[in-house]
């Protein structure tokens, strides 16, 4: 019981401070306030110790870690959607988000020629912008561009549209 009144204390005292820093970071108070409560889910089914003076700070980690993951999920539906250019994307589980991209990343990485995997991988793994896989494979930005769009146009010939 102990814990449980702990864990309301922390809420009460804490609650706003962290949904301002979701809200900041995701732009979305609904999803904001899915992470913050996330957070407090997950410290109720765990035992933890947290130091006295250090409370506050891994409350706001934790809701900075939430919603990186949940920027990550957003942009796996956007990368999946780009890809795939599925129809259904909004009824697909994360689940079947997910295995949708490891079957095209499968593709690619056994399939596909160096230059478009490298350009493909930097892209969507890294989320590296043209200019910074340029930079990073040392050939011109018009170079990888192409190689991004011909492994795109390699894919869309793999996965057609269901």
């Amino acid at each position: 019981m102990k814990e449980r009144e702990f864990l309301e204390q922390l809420f009460r005292q804490h609650y706003r401070k962290m949904v301002s820093l979701a809200r900041s970071i995701l732009r979305n108070d609904v999803e904001a306030d899915d992470v913050v409560q996330d957070v407090f889910a997950r410290l109720s089914e765990m035992e933890f110790q947290i130091e006295d003076g250090k409370v506050e700070a891994y409350l706001m980690s934790s809701v900075r870690y939430g919603c990186f993951r949940r920027i990550k999920e957003m942009q796996l539906r956007e990368q999946v959607a780009k890809l795939h250019l599925f129809d259904e994307i909004e009824d697909m589980t994360d689940d079947e988000l997910q295995m949708q991209l490891d079957l095209i990343r499968e593709f690619v990485d056994k399939r596909l020629p160096e230059p478009q995997k490298s350009a493909f991988n930097l892209r969507i793994d890294e989320g590296l912008t043209f200019k910074e896989i340029a930079e990073r494979l040392n050939t011109n930005i018009n170079t990888v561009y192409k190689h991004f769009i011909q492994c795109l146009e390699q894919i869309k010939l793999q996965f057609p549209k269901k």
